[in-house]
């Protein structure tokens, strides 16, 4: 199905483009082609897919903790300068030093969540040449293995195993639900041209009545057969159907910018939008949306976040509070010689280990209030998340009972304009046959305009309400796959 979308896409924007260069002045197009446009080509949809990028990378950024990391090391150094050498009788003399260090260490590191320390193990070899004397020396530790530890700190390692993935779940949540509004706000653009362009039809289509029927009054007016308030009824008809197609085409011109900005088309392209009359028969279930937007929404993931955040700032807060101890343990090898080889010979045990430990004293409250700024901001988002998930649902439960009656109000709306369409023409008819009143005539013409707009504002509000579940509960709802 994406495959089939891409390609339509691709043979839509190509035919739009040779359209385009053979200088059309006139575009028909879709709401389905205009959200097609609007999901590969839009700002909206750009920033989407880079946002989802910088998720994924993030999360590969995350997940590359947890595995083992090589590093190659060298940091050689020149030493040509006086320096004050303490000797053994413990005065210092000015010494002329001339020499050049070298090294090369091999290092792997695999950090531990479970306890938030690291593992280490190191091979170096290093040469110290002394140019006064031509000597040189060679250092090597072949092998070296260690491990460091905050004892009683803040595992950032292991509080990212629960926060990083639920972020990238819902970055993917979010991005799927970006697209779906991107569709709603092309909708939403697409039949706001839609109701311009349905107000200048119904502007040019009144004003030519009101002219044929003001030239027709002049005749009987001047044989005396209507009234002269009806001849002046006409004539500010007459004006104010001018005045009103004047406006409609302003109308027309702003929603048309609005709809040709989103969608990326050039500005001497004239668009004219075709509203689809049949719209998908959908009646949707409250539970089984709820659960779908429980499922797909990026809302609970969000919710769910700020807690494990508020959670792991408090843990941090009270880590800091305390006793700090800090465990660092290695064991090795080593051997020096004037060769490489011989410093490698008959290496001798090398051990290490070091407890570093804090205990603040006296730090006037700081600590605590540390910790209870962490838990007030822990409460707040709590309740805020409570309350949020609740407007959620009670969100999901409005929008679903409104999209199941939206589809019969459309019906009843078509069946509306259908009925005020022939009214008026009947009424035209008895108008012009002087079997009825101006009136009667003017109240036809208020009620078909009104059923049109009706028509398109309910069209309108269905396809909103029908992207906006979309975009909370997924398309599984209506039985499309994503």
């Amino acid at each position: 199905m994406y495959k089939m979308r891409n390609r339509m896409i691709f043979l839509f924007s190509v035919w739009c483009a040779w359209a385009m260069a053979e200088g059309a002045d006139t575009l028909d197009i879709t709401m389905m082609e205009a959200i097609r446009l609007a999901q590969e080509q839009s700002s909206e949809a750009q920033a989407a897919r880079h946002q989802l990028e910088s998720a994924e990378w993030s999360y590969r950024y995350y997940k590359a903790n947890y595995l083992p990391s090589v590093s190659l090391s060298s940091s050689p150094n020149l030493n040509r300068q006086l320096n004050s050498i303490t000797q053994n009788d413990g005065t210092n003399v000015f010494v002329q030093q001339n020499q050049l260090s070298t090294d090369l260490s091999l290092s792997i590191t695999q950090n531990v969540a479970l306890t938030g320390g690291s593992f280490f193990l190191r091979s170096s070899l290093r040469r110290q040449d002394e140019f006064h004397d031509h000597l040189h020396a060679y250092s090597s530790t072949p092998f070296q293995v260690g491990y460091q530890q905050n004892l009683l700190g803040y595992n950032s390692l292991r509080w990212a195993q629960r926060t990083e993935p639920l972020r990238y779940r819902r970055a993917l949540k979010q991005y799927r639900e970006t697209m779906e509004l991107v569709a709603s706000r092309a909708s939403s653009y697409f039949y706001s041209l839609a109701s311009a362009q349905t107000e200048l039809d119904i502007a040019r289509q009144n004003q030519q009545v009101a002219d044929t029927l003001h030239r027709y009054a002049q005749g009987r007016y001047g044989i005396g057969t209507i009234t002269e308030n009806d001849m002046l009824q006409l004539e500010v008809n007459k004006l104010s159907g001018e005045a009103d197609r004047m406006d409609a085409e302003i109308s027309v011109d702003e929603a048309m910018q609005t709809l040709r900005s989103f969608l990326g088309f050039r500005q001497d392209v004239v668009l004219r939008v075709v509203p689809d009359t049949v719209i998908p028969d959908h009646q949707l279930s409250v539970d089984e949306a709820l659960a779908a937007a429980l499922t797909n929404s990026p809302d609970p993931d969000y919710y769910e976040l700020t807690r494990l955040e508020g959670r792991s700032n408090l843990a941090q807060a009270k880590a800091n509070r305390g006793l700090r101890a800090d465990l660092y343990v290695q064991f090795g090898l080593s051997q020096t010689g004037p060769t490489i080889g011989e410093s490698y010979r008959h290496p001798l045990n090398q051990e290490y280990a070091s407890l570093g430990i804090q205990l603040p004293l006296l730090d006037w409250g700081r600590g605590k209030g540390r910790v209870q700024v962490a838990r007030s901001q822990l409460e707040l988002t709590e309740t805020q998340a409570e309350q949020g998930m609740m407007d959620f649902r009670l969100n999901v439960m409005k929008m679903v009972r409104q999209f199941n009656v939206q589809g019969h109000r459309v019906e009843v709306a078509w069946r509306k304009r259908q009925t005020a369409l022939r009214r008026y023409e009947v009424a035209r008819w008895l108008y012009v046959q002087e079997r009825t009143t101006l009136l009667e005539f003017n109240n036809s013409v208020v009620e078909k305009d009104g059923a049109q707009r009706a028509y398109i504002s309910a069209l309108r509000t269905y396809w909103n309400l029908y992207y906006g579940l979309r975009s909370m509960c997924g398309t599984e709802i209506f039985g499309e796959k994503d």
